[in-house]
């Protein structure tokens, strides 16, 4: 039987004269975003992975097409490869006079590389950011098998930053003869500064991108590691880390139990018995399908659009902000402990118990096609970097 568990209500927090405001439930989340579109005077600036032609994505469609006729200047991206909306779906958006554009719109070997980000500017001043797609899932409750996911407000100096690099983004997007190798060099060679918030970008680059970095020299050094992920296969190296800290310190790994992609379960779950050895805690989220992606290490705070996962580390464009701050890091290790009540904790006993030789091969298979198959074959179409599996960690962009 599934647990029993119910989405806490939003809740606000200040951040480094920023004001942060989570939305841990979808019908939150939804209205915050449609609050945030309703109430723009001048700007609008969208990023979305998948938009679907359904009842979210109709109310989020005709705001948008209500905020261009009363005069704001509106953006919206989609990625092609994620969104099975079609472009006519779109036309009431433009013949208001507002601007749409799909990532990566025609077929090369440029268009397996994903526009994962999520992001929503406001007139320059407030954004929102998280895992969530426009899809009816997504918004969903628990009851119901939505996605149970994370949003976050952020109204502060730092949307100028991601208001900068969505500029970018928009100018390569609208370009037709736009080259890749013009967004790797973005990618490649964004600045997020070395303030307290920083957005960091994730890209198919030949050396880590900003969010790589960043994530990787924070977890080699770390004492304590929490975290909610919807895909968590990382490359071996990455998971080595995780596992001396757990030695030496305290891991907490919140993992889905439920999924569209079953591929993705069983490649984390080829991982615990290496990581249950080490002392790491790990637990899968049974009440609905997992898509938060939330990472606390030691005082800093990852979220964003990006699984922990080789294609969200090394290949999808991915957006996300690293907060450092020591209470805001206790406040969202209490919001993972809320999860654990509703989880199932899994033991080496459990692991043992599941670990039968069809479930064994199985895993193993998923971890393949996941970690090793789709990352190199989209590396090796995309950049031709050659089949290596693994990135080098020890260049600096």
């Amino acid at each position: 039987m599934d647990a029993i568990y119910s989405d806490p209500a939003p809740f606000s927090v200040e951040s480094h004269g920023h004001e942060l405001t989570f939305y841990p439930a979808g019908s939150d989340r939804l209205e915050a975003l449609l609050k945030l579109i309703g109430r723009a005077t001048r700007t609008l600036k969208l990023c979305f992975y998948v938009f679907e032609e359904d009842k979210c994505g109709r109310l989020v469609r005709d705001a948008l097409a209500e905020a261009a006729r009363r005069g704001v200047d509106v953006t919206l991206i989609v990625d092609r490869f994620g969104s099975d909306a079609r472009e006519a779906f779109f036309v009431p958006l433009v013949e208001a006079g507002g601007r749409f554009h799909f990532f990566s719109p025609r077929w090369s070997r440029r268009y397996l590389i994903r526009n994962h980000q999520k992001i929503v500017i406001a007139d320059g001043e407030r954004a929102m950011i998280g895992g969530f797609n426009v899809q009816d899932d997504y918004f969903a409750p628990p009851e119901e098998n939505g996605w149970h996911d994370l949003g976050m407000r952020l109204v502060g100096d730092a949307v100028e930053g991601l208001e900068l690099w969505f500029d970018q983004l928009a100018a390569w997007t609208a370009e037709p003869k736009a080259q890749f190798r013009a967004i790797r060099r973005m990618v490649r060679e964004w600045r997020p500064g070395d303030g307290p918030l920083r957005w960091l970008i994730g890209g198919p680059t030949r050396v880590p991108s900003t969010w790589a970095r960043h994530v990787s020299k924070d977890i080699s050094r770390a004492r304590r590691l929490d975290m909610i992920m919807a895909y968590f296969s990382p490359a071996p190296f990455m998971l080595g880390r995780i596992a001396r800290l757990a030695e030496g310190g305290e891991v907490r790994l919140l993992l889905p139990c439920k999924s569209d992609n079953g591929a993705t379960i069983g490649a984390s779950r080829s991982l615990y018995r290496r990581l249950l050895k080490h002392g790491a805690g790990i637990w899968e989220f049974s009440p609905c399908k997992l898509h938060t992606k939330l990472i606390v290490v030691d005082d800093a705070v990852y979220i964003g659009s990006g699984n922990f996962d080789m294609r969200s580390l090394y290949l999808n464009l991915e957006l996300m902000l690293r907060i450092e701050d020591a209470a805001l890091a206790e406040k969202m290790r209490d919001y993972v402990s809320l999860h654990l009540p509703a989880s199932e904790h899994i033991t080496l006993a459990v692991d043992r118990s599941r670990r039968t030789l069809f479930n064994r091969l199985r895993w193993r298979l998923s971890w393949f096609l996941v970690t090793v198959l789709d990352y190199s074959i989209t590396r090796r179409l995309n950049l031709g970097l050659g089949s290596a599996l693994l990135p080098r960690e020890d260049h600096q962009s």
